[in-house]
């Protein structure tokens, strides 16, 4: 018996590496920076509104802008790389006064989400982003202290406050939501994606687990068919033994009578055949066991109590209606047996499942088959999803056996339908004359 798999240590999880499709969005989203901010730095540098006063040439501030948005194509490949690079090339382009301080901004920001998105050893990802952040406001201390050195005018200024504390407040408010929401949204998206592992290996423990009650359904079901299948070889290969013997008292007095006898061997010995290859194929499907050879369960019933099974689902709760058509005729005790325990299961489940008020159960004696048919007035496809469908593997098995046909499911109309088809023709007679 295999061993159930360990549970892993979800604190301890590591985020799988990005697609070969996140590499390539990664590319394009790059790029997109890339072009945005080469696009905005021309259009500064044409209006001459430098984010800084003053700025190096175009060409410099486009080599800059590339140095700060070209790593961000590997930013779920290695992102605590990605970051450290961005924020040194975001320090040293402020240094160099490039013209716009915007898109290097969304750049940073991509960086320090990334990190926290897609790091695998959480311990660094967390000091790395507090490192650059610390990194970030120390510099913007430093502006600052230049900034109070050499105040500048404001001559627009109309507030309450002071502008040059207005101005420190603004920078400082602005720069702590603006990574405090990177780090926040990295962290979040991390633990979306080890939601969305946790969820996925649920959903597959829960597919195994009813995976294997399914075979275990159908296990136990063919033991059961196993064991009925054997009640009714027992009875033949003991009326072949009855009639053998007595052949073999009457064979010098009586010989109509002992071919009569030795007759009904033959016919008894094709139905016995027929039955076993049904018995083995059941036994050779399922490797994992025997069945259970335990003794004392009730007859095998058959036909003849149809209608007793019909009387007792109608004291139920359900109005069951019973009819045979065709010209009755007797048929091999496990094509009964079968018959029964279709109409049984089937019965069963419009009480447990369907919600039906009326049923019937139809028995139809065809030229070459028995068709038993059950239909109800219940909830359909609603009592099949309700039943968990092992009723009906059962249910397929067992006319499987005898190579019929079985059909369930919704009706048009409303309701469900349980039909088996049993062929009902002698055995194959080369079995018995086969050297």
């Amino acid at each position: 018996m295999g061993t159930a798999e360990e549970e892993p240590d979800w604190s301890r999880w590591q985020r799988p590496g990005p697609t070969a499709r996140q590499r390539r969005q990664d590319v394009l989203l790059a790029l997109l920076v890339l072009l945005t901010s080469a696009g905005m730095l021309v259009l500064i540098n044409s209006m001459g509104a430098y984010a800084f006063g003053s700025a190096p040439s175009l060409t410099e501030q486009l080599v800059w802008t590339a140095a700060l948005t070209l790593p961000l194509a590997l930013r779920r490949r290695f992102p605590l790389v990605v970051l450290a690079v961005v924020g040194v090339v975001f320090i040293a382009a402020q240094v160099r006064r490039i013209g716009d301080g915007f898109m290097p901004s969304v750049a940073l920001f991509l960086a320090i989400y990334s990190a926290g998105a897609w790091a695998r050893d959480r311990r660094w990802a967390r000091w790395t982003r507090i490192a650059v952040i610390v990194a970030m406001f120390t510099w913007l201390a430093v502006g600052l202290v230049w900034f109070l050195v050499e105040p500048s005018p404001f001559p627009g200024a109309r507030g309450p406050l002071d502008p040059v504390l207005a101005t420190v407040l603004y920078q400082v408010v602005f720069n702590l939501m603006f990574f405090l929401a990177a780090y926040f949204f990295g962290d979040l998206a991390w633990r979306s994606a080890r939601g969305r592992a946790e969820l996925t290996r649920r959903a597959e423990q829960l597919r195994a687990s009813q995976e294997e009650n399914a075979r275990g359904a159908i296990v136990a079901e063919r033991i059961r068919i196993a064991r009925d299948l054997h009640d009714v070889v027992a009875h033949h290969v003991s009326v072949m033994g009855i009639q053998a013997s007595a052949a073999r008292r009457v064979l010098g007095t009586d010989r109509d009578l002992a071919a009569s006898a030795l007759h009904t061997v033959e016919e008894t010995a094709r139905t016995a055949i027929s039955e076993l290859r049904g018995l083995l194929g059941v036994l050779r499907a399922d490797p994992r066991g025997e069945p259970d050879p335990a003794a004392g369960h009730e007859a095998s019933p058959g036909l003849a109590e149809l209608p007793r099974l019909a009387a007792a689902t109608r004291a139920a709760g359900v109005e069951v209606r019973y009819g045979e058509y065709g010209q009755p005729r007797p048929v091999p005790d496990s094509v009964a047996l079968t018959a029964y325990r279709v109409a049984q299961e089937a019965l069963t489940n419009v009480v447990k499942h369907a919600g039906a008020r009326t049923a019937e159960v139809r028995v139809r004696f065809l030229d070459t088959s028995l068709e038993v048919e059950v239909t109800d007035d219940g909830r359909g496809r609603a009592a099949m999803t309700a039943g968990g469908g092992f009723g009906l593997r059962g249910m397929r098995e067992r006319v499987a056996v005898h190579g019929g046909e079985f059909e369930a499911g919704p009706r048009r109309d409303g309701g469900f339908l349980v039909r088996a088809s049993l062929p009902t023709r002698a055995a194959d007679r080369e079995e018995l004359t086969r050297p």
